[in-house]
């Protein structure tokens, strides 16, 4: 009777000590488990863009100047200019000395970050942007984007030189070849970080204009006017001096001459090819 208690708890003394051992080995695996995680965490690498050779201040960036490097995360943190942002570093003008091999940081380039100056940044100097209401017809279907050249159309009721205390539809051609600066919330820089492949919906487009012209567009839409851009090819710099008020009555007077004329236009462009 008294070896087999004395075999029970040896048995119960060899159990504890097991679950002990197995508690204790358990709590040092997940230790070690924590200290490599930590150690990877504080070492791991990221791909930024680096000078490929000492860079004078006040240079250029082009394509033989940077190149991709691999660096410890912690030692560059977020300041280090990433390779997915290259595009936007590609012409920028540096503010000091750059070493070869070294990483290139947003603080070395003139303007900083551009993701995190906003659209205020992109205005030239001298010029405002304003914001104007359209739909899809009135942005050639939704088409129109960033970095997009348009002329400005305004449709208004005006009152009628011909027929006295009524009202006609006039449409004029109001600015030519504006840049557009935004669609919606889209700029020009999200569109390129977000990569989009179907452009995003919007109900207004953003213009870079002159504060003469910002004060004709806000009045054209305080009257209740219909505001439609036409888009252009951005290296289509003719400007058209003049251009007629378009109403009813210079529809029937002008159709068959317009006509006329895109006919022989195309006719001089088929025989030229």
């Amino acid at each position: 009777m008294k070896q087999k208690l004395i075999l029970i708890i040896s048995v119960v003394i060899g159990l504890f000590a097991a679950f002990l051992t197995r508690s204790y080995l358990t709590a040092k695996d997940n230790e070690i488990a924590r200290m490599k995680a930590d150690f990877y965490s504080r070492n791991k690498k990221i791909a930024v863009i680096g000078a490929k050779r000492a860079i004078p201040s006040g240079t250029i960036l082009t394509m033989e100047d940077i190149g991709g490097f691999e660096v410890l995360e912690s030692a560059v943190k977020d300041h280090a200019v990433r390779t997915e942002d290259i595009l936007l570093l590609l012409n920028r003008k540096t503010v000091r000395a750059l070493s070869a091999d070294a990483p290139i940081f947003w603080t070395d380039i003139e303007g900083g970050d551009p993701t995190s100056r906003g659209l205020a940044a992109d205005i030239k100097q001298r010029m405002r942007a304003i914001s104007i209401n359209v739909n899809g017809a009135a942005s050639v279907s939704g088409m129109v984007k960033p970095n997009d050249h348009v002329d400005v159309l305004g449709t208004f009721s005006f009152p009628s030189k011909t027929v006295q205390g009524e009202m006609e539809l006039v449409t004029l051609t109001m600015l030519q070849d504006v840049l557009v600066l935004a669609t919606g919330r889209e700029t020009a820089k999200s569109r390129l970080l977000s990569d989009l492949r179907m452009p995003a919906s919007y109900n207004t487009v953003t213009l870079e204009v002159t504060p003469r012209e910002a004060e004709m567009l806000v009045f054209a839409e305080q009257i209740k006017g219909r505001i439609s851009l036409a888009l252009r090819n951005p290296d289509d710099i003719y400007f058209e001096k003049t251009l007629p008020r378009v109403d009813f009555q210079m529809i029937q007077s002008e159709i068959e001459s317009l006509n006329t004329y895109r006919q022989q236009q195309l006719l001089r462009k088929r025989a030229a090819d």
